[in-house]
């Protein structure tokens, strides 16, 4: 039987604070989910109360046909990777990769042989030896990684595993943490505030607000067809805009910027450039004007210096109406 997880009407209080609003979620087997919303959203207590690190309020858990509720984290055919990735300091590496199967009885020689295939898996062979002080922060993560992978989990849980990388470094480790996910073919669910983390990680992203789902989707249409203002705003790239009693997204990458004394179209809205963000291939252009305070239109770098665009430059916006996309 295939081991989706599935969370039914999930809640978590601490007092009187309601940290999960009753969620109900389904996550096939062998998806890459990431959990993906602002501080205090309640993403990580989600993820404590899949593994068992944190006692359920009220609903339930289940992988596969076992419901999970009363499970220790050692029986629940999860692993949890923490985000300051807690190794054993006085530990070597092999040692911190195998304590899981220390734990369980197994012989030194049996366990260390495991652990090295775990220790190759991540890339990481001929620092067996070494203790983690001497690691590096992407080394220390790697490291973390094939301790959570070595009791072969069906379900791999990840506390922004990324968070404490360099930006390089972090492009790297996603890259390797896709690759890997789809070669175990096993669950990751993967605590993120990062929109662009998420978008290039998820095969499915739950986008969370004030311990409630806001959306549940594949990354194309959480980007392209935002259920919400509020998913709309988070995962960035859109602009609002009110027409009558309606409201709609509109992609910063669909709007036509022109200088104010070239051809324009009738329906541009005439603003004034306020900043100017350069973002390697990209240029993050923000206007107003008196009906829009930060208006975002993103050009590529070819275009912005052609166009020749100066921060106090007043420009005409227009846009096609098809790209306008109806939030609820």
């Amino acid at each position: 039987m295939k081991n989706d997880l599935e969370l039914i009407n999930l809640k978590k209080s601490y007092g009187n604070f309601d940290a999960i609003h009753g969620i109900n979620l389904k996550i096939k087997d062998g998806s890459y989910c990431c959990l993906l919303g602002p501080s205090g959203c309640g993403k990580t207590s989600l993820l404590r109360m899949i593994a068992g690190h944190e006692e359920i309020s009220e609903g339930e858990i289940f992988l596969g046909s076992s419901r999970l509720n009363e499970l220790p984290p050692s029986k629940r055919g999860t692993s949890m990777m923490f985000q300051s990735y807690a190794l054993f300091p006085h530990l070597k590496v092999i040692d911190n990769v195998s304590f899981a199967l220390k734990i369980m009885g197994i012989t030194r020689e049996k366990r260390n042989k495991t652990a090295l295939k775990y220790v190759e898996m991540v890339q990481m062979q001929g620092y067996e030896d070494r203790f983690p002080h001497q690691l590096s922060g992407g080394q220390k993560q790697r490291i973390a990684l094939a301790r959570a992978l070595i009791t072969k989990p069906s379900v791999l849980l990840l506390d922004e595993p990324l968070s404490a990388l360099d930006p390089a470094l972090r492009v790297l480790m996603r890259t390797e943490l896709k690759q890997m996910q789809r070669e175990l073919n096993i669950t990751f669910i993967h605590v993120t505030h990062s929109q662009e983390e998420a978008l290039a990680l998820a095969s499915i992203a739950v986008v969370m607000n004030e311990g409630k789902v806001e959306q549940v989707d594949n990354p194309l249409t959480i980007y392209n067809k935002p259920k919400s203002a509020f998913v709309s705003e988070f995962v960035g790239g859109h602009n609002i805009i009110s027409i009558g009693k309606k409201i709609f997204s509109l992609r910063t990458d669909n709007i036509l910027l022109e200088h104010t004394n070239s051809k324009t179209k009738n329906n541009s809205k005439k603003m004034t450039i306020t900043d100017i963000e350069f973002q390697g291939s990209s240029v993050k252009i923000i206007l107003n004007n008196s009906e829009y305070k930060h208006f975002n239109v993103t050009v590529s770098d070819s275009e912005f210096f052609t166009k020749d665009l100066k921060i106090s430059d007043e420009v005409s916006c227009s846009w096609n109406l098809s790209n306008l996309h109806e939030l609820k």
